[in-house]
């Protein structure tokens, strides 16, 4: 008896190990995979100890719990001010700028469509009965790490088309619920590009193609992030107010030049201040940097996003706080989606927008999976990539077409996180599940997403910037796998850039100025019909998106210039070449033929 009891324990015991070690490897994972003692020690630079170097998380690396947390939350964080921009400015700036319970709520639906959409894009389902169908099984979702959030393409389509809804007495958020039915119904165009043949896809999205989409989204992104850090989007577009000359004329300062998103503090554009605060986040990441340990640097923009936060909620400008606790007090402890609903009608002058809009989503998001791939080092000429940009563009149109009924706005690829994924090195699925999760839970729980909110818009760009910029890396990273030396390369690229940039950096020859509808000179269309109005607001729109127009001209460009011609050099020119040659390979260190040693003699 005293044997057997014994080897129970013994069994009981090795049980228990068991479970605790299956627990401890689920939430640390393997400690020799995994060296959490490693990753958390500082960093002493100029010591000239060699340093370790930094792990790379593949899409398929089961990183464990813990680890997925940190950098889902990474992920979660670095979109959060982005996706949550569009629905706050229409239910603020366009329906309702007192109605601050629909404000929060538009915030949290946001949330919680972006954390679904981000799950469905992470995985990969395949869908059934395609192949008898099409002949080819397709895919629901790019089964990499490409996240979703609310579209700032459909921003100014929905602003305009509501005003003009308002101006003709509809309700604003009867209006609001036509735009989200006409935005479900148009999204059926990128859902057709979702199963178009890949061969055609690629003839039509080729990496000269996406690296000009890549180039200029980070152009466009980065252009946002400046207005942030200097105060907010709004009141940095409303800064002309400020010129001396219109001093006396009655122009209305609704919006105006004043930024009203770093708490109590109302400064202007640009103000000392909020620069001061931006930069701190940008000097701590330095610090980080120099002196972070591995693990630190993988949460770097988390860490100084706080550590900007911090300093936000220390500081004061003349007795007023940068962080707003009311935004904190006014939000739901727990909410949800359909705790308020917008009745789903149809809007036809906002279709040909919208269709422009989706045809510019379809080229993101063709370029942002192409740079996810770029940093994820994972091959674009495989058939996995094909099957990520078709299983991708079926998910941005589902998840557009969910988003309306899930009462938010068409959600797309963000480009931002891919600069995350550069700068954490982790690829792994596994963190694109955990985003999903982090930005459902802030969804739900709407004193996180006033938390969130409370952030100073200020301290937000400091990050968004410095993200924003690694989009634009990642783009010359994918033009550099291009033969820069071909005449045609080069013209395609320089053509669709000077036009994008051009248009991104300066877009009022084409956009109208904030609170100045159809007043563009390109083509003024004050007393226009609605549908006139309409498409008027589509072309104005496609022809001053950079990374819209930059691409459409590529698009054409690639596909009606041949090839370039063969170089056919002289004898002369083939042993002047080949001279050349040698030479370059004598100063490569290579062994020099006897004959030219004795003649160098």
């Amino acid at each position: 008896e005293k044997s057997e009891n014994k080897a129970l324990q013994l069994i009981g015991l090795s049980r228990n190990k068991h479970l605790t070690m299956g627990a401890r490897d689920l939430i640390l994972g393997d400690t020799d995979e995994y060296n959490y003692g490693a990753l958390c020690m500082p960093n002493v630079p100029y010591c000239g100890k060699k340093k370790s170097p930094t792990r790379f998380y593949g899409k398929d690396e089961p990183i464990p719990l813990l680890l997925s947390l940190l950098m889902g939350l990474q992920h979660a964080f670095a979109m959060v001010g982005g996706l949550i921009t569009p629905a706050f400015v229409v239910f603020k700036f366009t329906i309702n700028f007192i109605d601050v319970a629909r404000q929060q709520y538009a915030i949290s639906a946001a949330l919680i469509t972006s954390g679904i959409c981000t799950l469905i894009s992470v995985s990969k389902f395949p869908i059934p009965f395609t192949e008898g169908i099409f002949g080819k099984k397709l895919y629901l979702g790019s089964g990499v790490l490409s996240v979703f959030g609310t579209s700032f393409t459909f921003l100014p389509i929905f602003e305009i088309s509501i005003r003009n809804m308002k101006a003709d007495g509809v309700d604003p958020y009867d209006a609001y619920g036509k735009m989200l039915g006409t935005a479900m119904v148009c999204g059926l165009l990128e859902l057709l590009f979702s199963i178009t043949a890949i061969k055609s896809l690629k003839k039509i999205f080729p990496p000269v193609v996406t690296s000009v989409t890549v180039i200029l989204i980070g152009v466009a992104l980065t252009g946002t992030g400046m207005k942030y850090w200097g105060g907010g989007v709004v009141c940095a577009e409303m800064i002309w107010k400020e010129h001396s000359q219109l001093d006396g004329l009655g122009v209305s300062m609704i919006p105006g030049p004043t930024c009203t998103g770093n708490g109590n503090v109302q400064l202007g554009y640009g103000s000392a201040e909020y620069i001061g605060l931006g930069f701190s986040v940008m000097v701590f990441l330095v610090v980080i940097e120099l002196f972070g340990s591995i693990f630190m640097k993988n949460c770097n923009v988390i860490l100084a996003l706080l550590f900007g936060y911090m300093v936000a909620g220390i500081a004061q400008h003349d007795g007023n706080d940068y962080v707003d606790s009311s935004k904190i007090e006014a939000a739901d402890s727990i909410t949800f989606l359909w705790t308020e609903t917008f009745p789903i009608g149809f809007y036809a002058p906002a279709v040909v927008p919208l269709l422009i809009a989706y045809i510019v989503t379809t080229v993101e998001t063709v370029g942002d999976i192409t740079a996810v791939y770029e940093v994820s080092n994972l091959e674009t000429d495989s058939q996995e990539y094909d099957e990520s940009i078709q299983g991708g563009l079926t998910a941005d149109a589902i998840c557009s077409i969910l988003a309306g009924l899930f009462t938010s706005m068409p959600n797309t690829t963000f480009s931002q996180n891919n600069g995350v994924i550069g700068l954490t090195k982790c690829a792994s699925r596994r963190a694109g599940y955990a985003c999903g999760f982090w930005l459902i839970f802030m969804g739900v729980f709407g004193k996180i997403a006033g938390i969130i909110t409370s952030i100073p818009d200020c301290v937000v760009g400091g990050m968004t910037i410095f993200l924003f910029c690694n989009v634009l890396v990642s783009g010359i990273v994918v033009a550099s796998t291009l033969d820069l030396h071909s005449r045609r390369i080069k013209f395609i690229m320089a053509l669709s850039l000077c036009v994008g940039v051009g248009v991104t950096v300066w877009p009022f020859a084409f956009q109208d100025m904030r609170a100045s509808s159809y007043t563009a000179n390109f083509w003024r269309c004050e007393d226009c019909s609605d549908e006139m109005q309409g498409f008027r607001n589509g072309i104005s729109i496609f022809l001053s998106t950079g990374y819209c127009v930059g691409s459409v001209i590529a698009i054409i460009l690639n596909l009606i210039l041949p090839a370039d011609e063969e170089v056919l050099y002289s004898e002369t020119e083939q042993k002047d070449s080949s001279k050349s040659s040698e030479s370059e390979a004598d100063e490569t260190g290579k062994e020099i033929p006897k004959e030219e040693e004795e003649y160098e003699a």
